[in-house]
C-alpha cells in the first residue's frame, strides 16, 4: 500500500525535494544538537585536550619526518586498492611490527579504524551468527553490526554475566562477542577477562576495539588485550586505530593468521577501498618504533589522566575515574556543555564536547584527552579554566 504522502511527493518541484532537511535541522537546533565544522590553523595558541593524541606524537619530528619521507618516496597516495597497487613495503613493515608489538599472529592495515571495524564485523559473521554487542559500543561497531546481516543482541554495559545469558540461549551456529576495550565517553575499561570467559563458555569468539587502549594500556602500551592476558589468543581479534596514540591515520585488525587471510580475501572495506596513504603508514610506523623505545610514554598518559580527574573532582566537578587516558566531566545539559566548551576555548583550552546521540546514556559531557606530553603546570592550568567556567546551578 502506498504511503499517504506518496502522491504529494510526486508533485514536489526540484527546489523542494530537500525541504525536509531544513525541518530536521530545526528539530536538532531545538534539541541543542547543532554541529558545525571549525577550521583550525596549523599553529593555535590553545592547550589541546580535545584531540586523541594520547602520547603527544602527532607533531614529534621523528613522526612528521617519516611521513614526509614516505610521501616523497612513495607519492601522495596509495594509488589504488591494496590488492591492486595500494600495498607498499611500508604497509607490510607496519603490519609485521604492529602484530609483534601487540602479541598477535598477524595484522591487516585499513584506511581508518572505522573501516577496520566494519571489515571485522561483516567478514567474521553471517546470517547464522549471533552478535552480542555492548550497549555503549562505538558507532563504528554499531554500524558494523547493522551491516553484518547477523542476529544482533544488545548487552548491558560491561556485564559478562548478561553476555553469558544471551549466549546460552542462542540458536545460531556461530557467535561473536563485541566490545570496546576502553569506552570513548567515560573512559572506563571493559571487563575483558570476564567477557572472554563468557564467550569461551559458549563457543563464541571475542572482538575487541582497542582504539583507546593501544599505546596507553598493557606492558609498554601494547594494548588492553595484553593487559588482560588475552593477546595472541586463537579465539580473540582486536581492531585498533593509528590516529590516536600513534599520531597518524588509519586502522588495523589484529588476530590469528587465518582471520587476517579471511579478511584480505573477503572484507569489502579492504578490497574496494584505496589503501592507506604512504605518509600515514610511515608516520604510524615511526610512532610505533618510538613507543617501543620509550614505553614510559604509556605510563605518563595514565598518570596525566589520573591527575586531571583527581584535581577536577577536588574542584567540585563530576569527573569520571579514568581507566586509560579519557577523562569526562558531566554537564547539566547539551546547551550547557556546548557553552562550557566554547568558554574554555576562548580562555585558551580546547576540550571535547559530547552530546546525544554520541553519548549512550544521554548525559552531555566535556571530554578531555590526557596527553602524555602535558606538564604538571599545564594540567593545573586546564583544571583551573574548566572549574572557573563550569555551569552554575
Amino acid at each position: 500500500m502506498a504511503h499517504p504522502l506518496a502522491s504529494e511527493a510526486h508533485t514536489l518541484t526540484p527546489a523542494a525535494v530537500f525541504d525536509w532537511l531544513d525541518e530536521a535541522a530545526e528539530l536538532r537546533a531545538e534539541a541543542g544538537l547543532t554541529r558545525t565544522l571549525r577550521s583550525r590553523a596549523a599553529e593555535e595558541p590553545l592547550l589541546d585536550l580535545a584531540g586523541n593524541d594520547y602520547l603527544g606524537l602527532t607533531r614529534h619530528p621523528v613522526v612528521t619526518g617519516a611521513a614526509a619521507e614516505a610521501a616523497l618516496r612513495w607519492g601522495g597516495g596509495a594509488t589504488g586498492s591494496r590488492l591492486v597497487t595500494g600495498t607498499t613495503a611500508l604497509h607490510t613493515e607496519l603490519e609485521e611490527e604492529l602484530a609483534a608489538f601487540c602479541g598477535a599472529e598477524a595484522a591487516l592495515v585499513f584506511s581508518s579504524g572505522y573501516t577496520a571495524n566494519l571489515a571485522a564485523l561483516t567478514a567474521l559473521t553471517d546470517p547464522d551468527t549471533l552478535i552480542v554487542s555492548d550497549a555503549y559500543n562505538h558507532a563504528s561497531l554499531i554500524d558494523g553490526c547493522r551491516l553484518a546481516r547477523a542476529d544482533v543482541r544488545r548487552a548491558p554495559h560491561s556485564d559478562p554475566a548478561a553476555v553469558g545469558e544471551i549466549l546460552a540461549g542462542r540458536t545460531q551456529r556461530r557467535a561473536l562477542v563485541v566490545s570496546d576495550s576502553v569506552f570513548s565517553v567515560d573512559g572506563d575499561a571493559a571487563p575483558l577477562a570476564g567477557l572472554s570467559d563468557a564467550a569461551r563458555a559458549h563457543g563464541a569468539a571475542l572482538l575487541v576495539d582497542d582504539a583507546h587502549g593501544l599505546g596507553v594500556l598493557g606492558p609498554g602500551g601494547s594494548g588492553a588485550l595484553a593487559a588482560a592476558g588475552l593477546a595472541g589468543q586463537p579465539d580473540t581479534v582486536a581492531t585498533v586505530t593509528l590516529s590516536k596514540s600513534l599520531g597518524s591515520q588509519g586502522g588495523a585488525v589484529l588476530g590469528p593468521r587465518r582471520v587476517i587471510r579471511h579478511l584480505t580475501e573477503t572484507a569489502r572495506t579492504f578490497i574496494f577501498d584505496t589503501g592507506l596513504a604512504p605518509a600515514a603508514a610511515g608516520a604510524a610506523l615511526a610512532a610505533l618504533r618510538l613507543l617501543r623505545a620509550e614505553p614510559e610514554r604509556a605510563d605518563r598518559a595514565r598518570e596525566v589522566a589520573r591527575a586531571l580527574a583527581g584535581q577536577l573532582t577536588a574542584a567540585g566537578l563530576r569527573a569520571c575515574e579514568p581507566d586509560a587516558a579519557v577523562v569526562s566531566v558531566r554537564a547539566p545539559s547539551p546547551e550547557a556543555a556546548v557553552a562550557w566548551a566554547a568558554d574554555c576555548r576562548r580562555a585558551g583550552l580546547a576540550v571535547g564536547c559530547f552530546r546525544p546521540p554520541s553519548v549512550p546514556d544521554g548525559v552531555s559531557r566535556l571530554r578531555l584527552t590526557a596527553r602524555g606530553d602535558l606538564t604538571d603546570a599545564q594540567i593545573a592550568d586546564a583544571v583551573r579554566i574548566i572549574a572557573e567556567l563550569a555551569p552554575r546551578g
